[in-house]
């Protein structure tokens, strides 16, 4: 059965990033990776929490307070409290893009209602700790666990970038794959697919993951596909390693080792070492490996998700 994304590819997204007049002070924080480098492959769904529960473009300004062990979403000036009517507004819009299927999620870092981490809690009195979660987005991550999340300033560290990417279309695969109703045998075939990605970023998830599909014909496939997928995100979540592509690529060679030659052995182990030692990047033995399979087809290796994780135009390769 086909398991790759044939519908777009839909993420969520802070509006103000998009370059709408949504912020507190009526501008935007307009990013141009999002818009005219990713926006080539992706449908943006904007959503802006504050405007969306109505307060409004210029507003007063908002910040997360520490009262009684929780983080409360007051306006300073005023004391307006509007915690309540995020959480409420939260629950429902969370639904709604359920049902929309998302495929990732890209937030506005300090903010105190989309901020992922290190957003800023103030006390009683008036100091700031950068140990909070805006409001929506900590609603987000409790309601789609599973989602590939980031925050936009995170997004310009090349290897946050990579693995988020990375990440985005795996979930767009294994939603198709979800889509199509699959069986423990489909099951087998995907994981399959994936070895060799898997095993660059968490080799012992990789290992369990291949003990639950194993076991799937002799469970509730609805219960084993919840938990492959939720292993299957944790696993590509953990940052993949020279080392650990290293051994990717060394093992992909070994398919080739009746085929080459003494000269291309030495000069393919030699552009695996340089990226090793962090001489060339990751692209650069890859498409040696292709080419040499392009001539020497090992239908597994092929199938591989790992050679062509997301479109090569985003040349994310180049800089890992």
């Amino acid at each position: 059965m086909k398991s790759g994304p044939e519908k777009a590819i839909r993420l969520g997204v802070s509006s103000c990033l998009l370059g709408e007049n949504v912020r507190f002070d009526g501008g935007h924080k307009h990013d141009a990776l999002l818009t005219e480098t990713f926006g080539q492959f992706f449908q943006w769904v904007p959503v802006c929490p504050e405007m969306e529960i109505g307060l409004g473009a210029p507003r007063e300004s908002l910040r997360l307070e520490g009262i009684a062990g929780r983080a409360r979403l007051v306006a300073p000036r005023s004391g307006a409290d509007h915690t309540e009517a995020m959480q409420g507004w939260a629950g429902r819009r969370l639904e709604e893009l359920a049902r929309l299927d998302l495929h990732g999620y890209v937030l506005k870092k300090d903010s105190p209602s989309c901020g992922m981490e290190r957003v800023r809690v103030y006390g009683h009195d008036g100091a700031a700790q950068r140990n909070g979660t805006g409001l929506f987005a900590a609603a987000l991550l409790a309601r789609f666990p599973a989602l590939p999340v980031e925050e936009e300033g995170r997004l310009h560290d090349m290897r946050i970038r990579e693995n988020f990417i990375e990440r985005v279309f795996a979930y767009a695969r294994w939603r198709a794959f979800l889509a199509a109703g699959p069986r423990a045998g489909d099951l087998v075939s995907f994981h399959a697919r994936q070895k060799l990605a898997l095993l660059a970023h968490d080799e012992k998830t990789y290992r369990r993951m291949g003990r639950l599909v194993a076991d799937a014909g002799g469970g509730t496939i609805r219960e084993v596909l919840d938990q492959y997928g939720t292993l299957l995100m944790e696993a590509l979540k953990v940052h993949a390693t020279a080392r650990k592509h290293a051994n990717v690529l060394f093992h992909l060679m070994g398919y080739l080792k009746k085929h080459l030659d003494t000269e291309d052995k030495a000069e393919l182990a030699g552009q695996i070492e340089s990226y090793r030692t962090g001489l060339v990047p990751l692209i650069v033995p890859i498409t040696l490996l292709l080419h040499h399979f392009r001539r020497h087809p090992v239908e597994w290796v092929m199938e591989q998700s790992y050679l062509r994780p997301y479109p090569a135009e985003l040349m994310l390769r180049n800089h890992v």
